[in-house]
């Protein structure tokens, strides 16, 4: 067992780096630490963000993390630097939840304000914006092709969406609170989500049902 210690408040996301020798946590202290694993010791403390950290994500070639956070940004951060590359603005309240794509070309990003923004990692510009939900949005997630995107908001419900078209395709009723998270299995065939009203439903995405 490993105990890190070494921020000064709650610690919101943890995020695994895709060959495992690091660790990302955001923390309500307003920061990201990277860890060595092997160590347990912190590598970097990436500062920018100006409010609580709530998410943190690696990019798949796990050179770059994305991070949101209550200040309505999300920052890309080269992790060999520990510097900024960018600072993505257009959320208009806080950030829940970042997912790099599978081809590591787009964030994604869930916000209070009710939408998804799908960034292009070239321009560090929105792509598109995801409007359909009609409460916070809390939680985001790409389908293993890359070609939907999965997201769960305060309205209790799940929405999957288009990515090339930047519309929904289905919206999955069924929870009676709050959907705090979502998760796709390996094959992209069904959706997990996580609620407030203490189950988890497990969809069929071809037909959109339990």
């Amino acid at each position: 067992m490993a105990r890190l210690t070494g921020h000064k408040g709650s610690v919101a996301s943890v995020a695994w780096s895709p060959d495992g020798k690091q660790l990302a946590s955001g923390s309500h202290d307003k920061t990201i630490i990277i860890w060595d694993v092997a160590s347990g010791k912190p590598q970097a403390t990436l500062t920018g963000h100006t409010d609580q950290v709530t998410s943190v994500a690696w990019s798949p070639d796990g050179r770059q993390l994305a991070s949101g956070a209550q200040d309505n940004t999300v920052i890309v951060w080269d992790v060999a630097s520990g510097k900024p590359q960018a600072t993505l603005t257009g959320h208009t309240a806080s950030v829940n939840s970042v997912a790099w794509s599978p081809d590591g070309k787009q964030v994604a990003s869930a916000s209070d304000d009710g939408t998804v923004i799908i960034w292009d990692m070239t321009s560090k510009k929105p792509q598109s914006t995801l409007t359909g939900h009609t409460a916070s949005v809390d939680s985001v997630a790409w389908s293993p092709d890359g070609k939907q995107l999965a997201s769960g908001s305060d309205d209790g419900t799940v929405i999957i969406w288009d990515v090339a078209i930047g519309k929904p395709q289905r919206t999955l009723t069924g929870h009676t609170s709050l959907v705090w998270s979502v998760a796709w299995s390996p094959d992209g065939k069904q959706l997990a989500s996580g609620s407030d009203d203490k189950t988890i439903i497990i969809w069929d995405v071809a037909s959109a049902k339990p």
